[in-house]
């Protein structure tokens, strides 16, 4: 039996969330977390604006109130001036997680030399992992499952792989994901098998 799981999914858009265009990053999200993810989970979404205060209050919400375990977000993280979701996570940090951006610019320096103006961070808030991710769906995937060869051997470890382990250290519940999808590293001491 595999730990229940609680996913706060925050979308930020100006465009999406005055319902100018459909919204892809949520539905990108529990796409690819429900592939990769054995745990059930439950997932609570928002979609919202550029503005730092709504950005704050969300995260709050999510982490504070309906416990979630682990949050993402997609869209803000460019250098334009209403792009403020870095800003807006760092707010209401308790511990900052910097490796996780680094690898995420890293990873799309494959694709594109514009990968070094994103400003995705990752931070922790009680017991919840909080991760900044890009807004398009493709530089979604990119990023938390990593990239492969022709062979489908991977290349450039992914974000996710790290997740189930920091989630594990700040006190949550064990994740353990589907290998095909995102193969979770951990140190041999904290493997565990399912109840």
């Amino acid at each position: 039996m595999f730990d229940p799981l609680k996913i706060g999914l925050v979308s930020i858009s100006d465009r999406a969330s005055s319902g100018v265009y459909e919204d892809k990053g949520i539905p990108a999200l529990q796409e690819w977390l429900s592939a990769a993810i054995e745990n059930p989970i439950t997932f609570s979404s928002k979609l919202i604006a550029d503005e730092k205060p709504q950005i704050e209050a969300a995260l709050i919400t999510l982490c504070d109130v309906e416990r979630c375990d682990l949050v993402l977000t997609t869209g803000g993280t460019g250098p334009a001036r209403r792009d403020v979701t870095p800003e807006a996570t760092l707010a209401i940090a308790h511990k900052e997680m910097p490796g996780f951006g680094e690898q995420m610019r890293q990873i799309s320096l494959n694709f594109v030399p514009t990968a070094i103006l994103s400003r995705q961070v990752a931070v922790i808030r009680g017991k919840a992992l909080i991760i900044n991710l890009p807004g398009q769906p493709k530089s979604i995937k990119e990023t938390l499952e990593g990239l492969r060869d022709a062979a489908g051997v991977s290349t450039v470890h992914g974000i996710f792989a790290a997740v189930p382990y920091c989630v594990d250290l700040i006190g949550g519940p064990y994740i353990e994901t589907r290998a095909a999808v995102c193969k979770a590293f951990r140190p041999k001491n904290a493997i565990r098998t399912p109840a």
